[in-house]
Parts: C-alpha cells; sequence; structure tokens
C-alpha cells in the first residue's frame, strides 16, 4: 500500500478551538510521516477555511493564521473533488485527500455537523459517524440511551432556556429530585467548558445561567461521590477494545477546564487506584456502550466508581483531548499503543469503516 494522503483538519467554531490547536500539534508531531502525507487544514474561530503550511509550534501557539502560510481552501461536498478544493492564481484546483482526521472538539466538531460534510464528500475520517457523534454529544440524549441499553448513569434532569425564567418553582423539584451538589452542564460542550457545581439555590441559578450561555439546552446532575475514572476505547461498532482505566484526581473543585489544559492542577494516576474487578467493570461497560451508541474509531468513556464497587458512567467524549498530556493517548501508551501507531490505527479504522 502506497502512502496516503491525510488531511488533519484543527480549529473551528467552537468555544474548545483552543484544545484543538494543542491536539493537532501532538497529532501532527506523531504521524508516521513514512506512512502518510499531510495536508493541514484549518478553521478559523469565525469559520473561515484554509490550507496551512507552516509550522507546527506556530499551529499550537495559535501564530497560524498571521504567519501562515495559508490558502483559502475548503473540503467540497462534490466528490468529483475528491479533497480540498484551494483557490489558486488561475482559479480553482483539487488535492485529493484519502483520508480525514478531524483534530477538532465541541460544537460544530464533535457533534455530527462536520461528519457531515465528510459524509457528503465520500472522504473516509477518523471518528464516530454523524449519528453517534450527535448522540453522544447531547448528554441529554445520551443518558437516554445508555438507560435504554442498561447502563447506569447518574440521576439528572435536562431543562431548556425558556424554563430558566421560571427558576423559582423548579428549584424545589431540582432539590428533590437531586440534592445539593448538583452539577450543571451545557448539554452540548465538552472539556467542562460552561461546568458548574451548585451547592445552594443561589449557586445552582448562577450555574444555570453561565451554563446557558453555551447552550439551549441544559442538564443537571446529581452528584457522585467515587474515583473519577477514564477507560480509552478504540475499534469500530461492536469489534472494539478497551485499554488499562485511568484515574483523575483534580485539586479543583472539579476537572474543570483550566484543570485539563492551562495548569497542573490534576494528578493522573494509571492505572487507576480502584480494586481489578471495578476496572474489569468499567472496561466491559465502556465497550457496551461504545457499541450501544454506534461508535467507531476512538472514545474516551468517563465512570464515576463507587466505594461499594458500583460504576457509574458520567459522559463519552468522541474526539477526546489529543494533547501531550490528554488521558486518551496516555491509557493506550500504558496498554503498550505507542503514540504513532496509535493514529495509525485510528486512519486504519477510518479507512476499514
Amino acid at each position: 500500500m502506497g502512502k496516503k494522503t491525510v488531511a488533519v483538519v484543527f480549529g473551528s467554531v467552537s468555544s474548545e478551538y483552543e484544545v484543538s490547536l494543542r491536539s493537532a500539534a501532538s497529532v501532527l508531531r506523531n504521524i508516521p510521516r513514512d506512512r502518510y502525507d499531510v495536508v493541514m487544514v484549518g478553521i478559523t474561530k469565525d469559520g473561515r477555511w484554509y490550507e496551512y503550511g507552516g509550522s507546527v509550534d506556530d499551529l499550537e501557539a495559535d501564530r497560524w493564521l498571521e504567519n501562515g502560510p495559508v490558502t483559502p481552501a475548503v473540503i467540497s461536498p462534490d466528490r468529483s473533488c475528491g479533497g480540498l478544493l484551494r483557490q489558486a492564481p488561475g482559479g480553482p484546483e483539487n488535492v485529493p485527500v484519502d483520508v480525514i482526521f478531524p483534530v477538532m472538539h465541541g460544537e460544530h466538531a464533535e457533534d455530527g455537523t462536520i461528519q457531515g460534510l465528510f459524509e457528503m464528500a465520500g472522504i473516509p475520517y477518523v471518528g464516530c459517524g454523524v449519528l453517534a457523534s450527535s448522540t453522544c454529544m447531547d448528554k441529554d440524549v445520551t443518558h437516554i440511551l445508555l438507560e435504554a441499553a442498561g447502563i447506569r448513569t447518574a440521576p439528572y434532569a435536562a431543562l431548556v432556556r425558556p424554563q430558566l425564567a421560571r427558576f423559582d418553582s423548579l428549584e424545589p423539584s431540582l432539590r428533590e429530585k437531586l440534592g445539593y451538589p448538583m452539577f450543571v452542564k451545557p448539554a452540548n460542550t465538552g472539556s467542562s467548558v460552561g461546568v458548574g457545581k451548585a451547592k445552594d439555590r443561589a449557586g445552582l441559578l448562577a450555574a444555570l445561567k453561565e451554563a446557558f450561555r453555551y447552550d439551549r439546552k441544559v442538564v443537571v446532575e446529581k452528584a457522585i461521590l467515587g474515583a473519577e475514572a477514564e477507560c480509552a476505547v478504540l475499534g469500530n461498532y461492536t469489534d472494539a477494545a478497551a485499554a488499562v482505566v485511568g484515574e483523575i484526581v483534580p485539586h479543583h473543585e472539579f476537572y474543570d477546564y483550566e484543570g485539563k489544559y492551562l495548569d497542573d492542577s490534576t494528578d493522573l494516576f494509571i492505572p487507576a487506584r480502584i480494586p481489578k474487578e471495578t476496572s474489569e467493570a468499567i472496561r466491559t461497560a465502556a465497550v457496551r456502550a461504545f457499541a450501544a451508541m454506534g461508535c467507531t474509531g476512538l472514545a474516551r468513556v468517563d465512570f464515576f466508581a463507587e466505594r461499594d464497587g458500583g460504576i457509574i458512567l458520567n459522559e463519552i467524549n468522541t474526539l477526546p483531548g489529543f494533547t501531550s498530556i490528554s488521558m486518551y493517548p496516555k491509557l493506550f501508551e500504558a496498554a503498550g499503543v505507542p503514540y504513532p501507531e496509535l493514529i495509525d490505527r485510528l486512519i486504519r479504522l477510518a479507512l476499514e469503516k
């Protein structure tokens, strides 16, 4: 098999734009160049598309657009194009692409939106398809589908923005159902963007207002006592396997955006400091959830491990962080799969799918 051309797509109109740049830089530094030719495609915060030809360091530092070189280019939904449509002095020209690696997070990136474009273009791509991406991204829908599959999740309630005006009448029912403290999350963001922990009535109102800044729908979940365990899954549909289970111990109130990406305030333990039986239960449940949601390629499935041995699925991330400190590649590295080999496997899974 000759070298394949991989389009690594980064950025996008998302609250997780900066995380995407860090993840993309790590992927670009580790992709096996002896097997793949790489085309870098960046999407700005305001939605402009460019082919990027500069350094990975400038990309990571968000200097890629100003330092360049950049050329207007888009992934064309016209299948006769077969990849990028690049602006050139003589007119538009095609840049053939064999497979797309979207190293993107958050809205418009892992919610099925851009996956729909890839499907229209007829180009294989790394990660979940349209339906699995959108359902895993929406925390309310994830709860509903996992409950139907017999996989335990935290007690929760879903609210839409107009209900905020009726907070005084809603708060007692939320307090009775969930109890304080509660976690308040935008239904469709990742990386803990917009997530808050409410310890009382005033905190709940403030957290709801903050979460509704990012989404029209919000989930409010019962706070669960237990170790925060994460499991990386690799494969397609029911033919998938889980790596070792890791544990995160945040120094902040919870594992927030700063703890994940901006400082060293979180301790990571690989393997997790939980009983072996609990780890095996998590690995089994992670693969079951991956299959139930129709996932392909990769997902990081997060759990709470309770002291009595019970496990509760927290969320499924279909395009988890791929930075140098991210849990997904670290878990597979601990399982004997180095970062470059992991990237190669993901690309091969995309081509197989």
